[in-house]
């Protein structure tokens, strides 16, 4: 049995769109359909039909973003919601975070769920993997980090972090993806412990730090804010920063500031790409022995 807490979603006045999956299928409701500008269709299209169903998974993600609800039977493959509440660009979208539906999943879901997701929430009623996207739980109830610290709790009840003075502070021990993604208020995420991909990809506000290391593409997109990580950070760290500050108190990785376009980015040590050049840090002790790239 689901077990829902907060108010509801107005009970979609578009109905509830049911399916069944007979094996677990990847990247359902994914707003970017895999990221589908990286391979032109051939990994996935909106107009792919859903393995065992006459619907696509255009069909899902259409769905939602006219507020209505989805239910899932049956256990899901990885990459679940991926950008969910997301009006993307190329699609011929705003780039904006957009209302939208839920997801109630009849089973188990597999790893990197919500990742990059901004908007609505996920309800599994089976196993749930411990590698995860941009979400906190709430007893089987899974929201975006970022609706969270923008819109608040709404009477849920958190379950391994805390918010306190404008900060939100996660100690669940899970690893996640796409902390803080498209974060654009000035709010605080502390994260202790490690955290994977894409931290605090294209975020335009407030500040991120990690009591842990960090995967590839941290930073990724930076325009804005700062984002702290007190450890070491995977390869291509800061690729496409627009502006803003990240500071790996570690090592940065290889191919740091790969097409960076403005912004700071101070490590202790790393192999920036060309044209990117390294500059010893002279500002105060804080940084001491700290580069900027």
């Amino acid at each position: 049995m689901f077990k829902i807490f907060g108010r509801k979603s107005e009970d979609n006045k578009i109905g509830l769109l049911e399916i069944t999956i007979p094996k677990p299928v990847d990247c359902l409701c994914d707003f970017t359909y895999n990221f589908h500008w990286q391979h032109n269709g051939e990994k996935l299209d909106p107009i792919w039909k859903v393995p065992g169903n006459n619907l696509t998974f255009g069909d899902l993600v259409e769905h939602l973003k006219k507020g209505g609800n989805l239910k899932i039977n049956g256990n899901v493959g990885h990459r679940l919601c991926s950008s969910m509440g997301t009006d993307l660009v190329y699609f011929g979208g705003s780039g904006n975070k957009i209302s939208v539906g839920n997801v109630y999943v009849n089973g188990n879901f597999d790893t990197r769920m919500g990742i990059s997701m901004v908007a609505g929430s996920i309800y599994v009623n089976g196993h749930v993997s411990r590698q995860m996207g941009n979400i906190l739980e709430d007893y089987r109830k899974f929201r975006s980090i970022t609706d969270i610290v923008s819109n608040g709790l709404n009477s849920n009840k958190p379950i391994g972090f805390k918010l306190m003075d404008n900060n939100i502070i996660i100690d669940d021990g899970t690893i996640k993806d796409t902390i803080g993604a498209r974060l654009n208020v000035d709010f605080g995420i502390v994260v202790n412990g490690n955290v994977d991909l894409s931290t605090g990809i294209l975020m335009r506000k407030g500040h991120i730090r990690v009591n842990g290391t960090a995967g590839k593409n941290t930073g990724a997109l930076l325009n804005g804010g700062t984002l702290v990580i007190n450890g070491d950070t995977d390869d291509f760290t800061g690729i496409d920063m627009i502006k803003g500050q990240i500071i790996v108190n570690g090592n940065g990785g290889k191919f740091m500031a790969a097409n960076k376009r403005g912004g700071m980015l101070m490590a202790h040590k790393g192999n920036p790409i060309p044209p990117t050049r390294i500059k010893t840090l002279e500002i105060s002790d804080q940084y001491v022995n700290c580069k900027w790239i």
